[in-house]
This record gives C-alpha cells, structure tokens and sequence, in this order.
C-alpha cells in the first residue's frame, strides 16, 4: 500500500484523503442535493451494467445439456433467489418482476462490495495518476471505490426498495384498500367516532414510522458493514505504510509481515460478509415487497 514517493502523509491524512469522494463541486463543508459522488455513481453504474451482462451471457448460451462452470453457478443463484421468492411472496403475477429483481439486486451488491477486495491504493493511484498526466494536482486527485461505503447510494437502494412497495400496496389493495388499512391497522378502528379518530392518528403514525424504520434500516445496515470493513482496510494498509517510510525499514519487518499476513485473513472474512451483506439485502428487499402484498 503505497503513498506519494516524496512525503509521507501522516496516519490522519491518508484515512482523510480516502474517505474523501470525488465530486462535482469543490469540497466544502455545506452539503445539498446539487452535489453528487461522482466515483459511487461511476462505480454503480458500470458494475450494474457488467452483472446485467454477465446475467445475460449466462442466459443467452444456457443449455439443456451438461452445463459449464459458469452456467452451473448461474443456475445454482438463480434457483437459490426463486426459491426464496416464492416462499416470501406467494403472488405468482408479482414473481415475475420481483424475482428477477431479487437476483438483480444480489448480484449488483455483491459486486458493489467486492470492490473491497481491490488493492486499497491501486484505483487510486492510477486515477491520481491520469489526474497528474491530465494537468491537474494528483494531491487532490479523491476516488472512492466502494460505492456500498457511501451512505448515499446504500439509502438510494433502501429508497427504491421503498418506492416498490408503496407501488405494490396500491397495486394489490387499491388506492382505497391501502388508505383504509393505513388508519385501521395494526390497532384497528373503534365505533366510538372520538376513539376512531384517535386510532386513526396512531395507525397512521405507527405505519409511518414503520415504513421510515424499515428503509434507514435497510441502508443504514450495509453502509455501516462495508464503511466498518473499509476501515479496517485503512489501517492494515497503515502498517506497511508505517514499514516503507521507516527510517529503518529492516528493523521494522514485523509491521510488513503483519501487514500481509493481517490483509489476507481480513481479506478472507470480509469475503464472507460481502456475500452475506448482499443475500440480507436480498432477502429484506423480498420481506417487505412481500408484506406489500399481505392485507391487515
């Protein structure tokens, strides 16, 4: 993990430079909606568009006979999420959008945050250096490659999600269905006209905050894994930067060897948790387009 050749950035400015994004207007410390994380959006966009490829290669040179590695993998995903979909929504018309939307959203978060994986310093480099080729300051040259570890694209996901169940509501229960079960659900109404009010409130407060807690959870929840694991990335990557500036770097080898040895085996667990990050973001995207379509 390597910083400028010619000065050492201290611990503090290392971490500060990549948790920096690159953005459309000048860093400052007021933030609006007129400013967008170009590298998250880069990022999403062109690994959205690589899984929806590689889903239709699979797709396209599918075969009834003995399948290849690739196909069997596909194969083996694709029945993993259907089987999934049809045990949380039993809607067989509804299926056929959100299965495939189930798998879509695996595969797109899986390769979200596999870009964890990579080298911290390697796209970094390389962007600061086309930046430095390009004219401009490589100093200031912010990429950040996780799109998952910014808190804007996980809650635009959990957002979608939300969108698609308010549509699902109105589509299963009707605009009038789905109002009525807003102020008689879950405590139901009263024939007294005072109390019926007063459920009416609390019904519609109590599914408001329902539906707000679902969606900040939803994000909040893979944020906070993948920032934690970027993190942690940082400060393994910090030991071998503490080992190449070190005035002695033979009598620091220890810093080195723990830096390889810490960086594969958190490499290996982190593994674990983007696969696991993107099935639970999977299966709460299919839990709550399911509960769209359950009637209180």
């Amino acid at each position: 993990m390597s910083a400028e050749a010619h000065a050492a950035p201290t611990s503090s400015e290392y971490i500060v430079h990549h948790l920096t994004h690159w953005q459309n207007k000048p860093q400052t410390e007021i933030v609006d909606f007129s400013v967008f994380n170009i590298d998250s959006l880069f990022f999403s966009i062109t690994l959205g568009i690589l899984g929806c490829f590689f889903l239709w290669k699979a797709a396209r040179k599918a075969t009834s006979g003995v399948p290849g590695r690739f196909q069997a993998a596909v194969e083996f995903l694709f029945e993993m999420v259907d089987g999934q979909a049809k045990s949380i929504v039993h809607n067989e018309k509804s299926r056929k959008l959100v299965a495939p939307l189930a798998l879509t959203v695996f595969v797109w978060i899986f390769l979200l945050n596999s870009m964890d994986l990579l080298p911290l310093d390697l796209l970094p480099a390389i962007w600061g250096w086309v930046t430095g080729a390009a004219g401009h300051d490589p100093e200031h040259a912010y990429l950040r490659v996780v799109p998952t570890a910014d808190l804007s694209i996980t809650m635009g996901l959990s957002v979608s999600v939300l969108l698609i169940c308010l549509a699902y509501n109105v589509k299963i229960k009707g605009m009038g269905g789905w109002a009525h079960e807003l102020v008689t659900a879950p405590f139901g109404t009263s024939k007294n006209p005072v109390f019926a009010v007063i459920l009416a409130v609390v019904n519609v407060a109590e599914q408001l905050i329902s539906f707000v807690a679902k969606t900040v959870s939803h994000g909040m929840r893979l944020f906070g894994n993948m920032y934690a694991g970027e993190l942690i990335f940082m400060l393994i990557a910090l030991m071998g930067g503490s080992w190449a500036f070190a005035e002695d770097p033979g009598g620091s080898i220890a810093l080195m060897l723990l830096h390889v040895v810490a960086g594969w085996a958190w490499a290996a667990f982190h593994l674990i948790i983007i696969l696991l990050q993107a099935f639970v973001f999977m299966m709460l995207t299919l839990v709550y387009i399911g509960q769209s379509h359950d009637a209180h």
